[in-house]
């Protein structure tokens, strides 16, 4: 994808026929009557450069000079003057790698979404739409943040997983998933945590159970069937907390979750067991 692609004679012969007619167009202005006289003289002409010229360019400071910014910026000028030509098309995936190489992000995914769009049969839409998913993800910020991006995240790589899982890039996709999912985990840990400190055990329950229910393949999931145990213990919820200490052995035998979740059942006069009917139990029906 990154080698040096060069023009076909005919190609460039039509550029710089285009380029002289755009020319003559501009020099006859004055004789046509035009009375601004912006035109008056050859030398106001400045021809614009050729695509492949442009595009050579953009590679030449990507490869060489690493400009990643500058590069974007020739391959959309390749873009600009010639939209619907066979440079146009390769200029637009190279500008989104260059911007992501720059960390531009949103100029990627602004040309990468382009790119998508105009070309979705391109054989090189798995890597754009790749690009979509990996510059959302690496602007993914600690859990102490809003984790708007690792929505985003996911939602472009599961597109690449979707469309086109038999791509290189699809299970790569697939692992920048995972590690999103963690963080959204993360982020609902983080605030069930918060509300535990403040003896808000309900309102913890409830960011616990999201990961349990909707991210049960993430790291989070030890740690919040411990909290869940902790968390129904507070209330008085024998049952559900049997339940949560039963379920985290039974999945994670060896977690040092299970350990504290265990004690903590067996301090307050209980045994892990699972309660068939709970929604713990239930959630992790055929989990492996």
């Amino acid at each position: 994808m990154m080698s040096r692609l060069a023009g076909s004679w005919r190609s460039a012969y039509r550029l710089r026929a285009l380029a002289g007619a755009i020319a003559l167009v501009f020099l006859a202005a004055p004789i046509m009557g035009c009375s601004s006289g912006l035109f008056s003289k050859e030398e106001d002409y400045v021809p614009e450069d050729h695509a492949d010229k442009l595009y050579n360019e953009g590679l030449f400071l990507l490869n060489n000079k690493e400009d990643y910014e500058g590069a974007a910026k020739k391959f959309d000028e390749v873009d600009r003057q010639n939209p619907y030509s066979d440079w146009a098309r390769k200029a637009l995936l190279m500008s989104a790698y260059a911007y992501y190489q720059a960390q531009k992000y949103e100029d990627c995914i602004n040309a990468a979404k382009r790119y998508v769009t105009l070309h979705p049969g391109s054989a090189d839409a798995a890597y754009a739409q790749y690009l979509i998913g990996s510059s959302y993800y690496d602007q993914i910020l600690d859990v102490t943040h809003d984790q708007a991006r690792s929505d985003k995240a996911i939602a472009a790589l599961e597109e690449v997983v979707r469309k086109y899982p038999e791509s290189e890039y699809a299970l790569s996709a697939k692992k920048k998933i995972g590690l999103a999912r963690d963080q959204l985990a993360g982020k609902e840990m983080e605030i069930g945590r918060f509300y535990m400190k403040r003896r808000d055990f309900t309102g913890a329950i409830n960011r616990f159970k999201v990961v349990v229910t909707q991210y049960q393949t993430t790291r989070e999931v030890e740690e919040a069937l411990a909290r869940l145990t902790e968390a129904y213990i507070s209330l008085g919820i024998m049952d559900e907390a049997q339940t949560a200490a039963a379920v985290l052995g039974h999945n994670f035998p060896d977690s040092a979750w299970y350990k504290d979740a265990y004690r903590l059942v067996k301090s307050a006069g209980g045994e892990p067991a699972e309660n068939q009917s709970s929604w713990m139990s239930r959630a992790f029906k055929g989990f492996s």
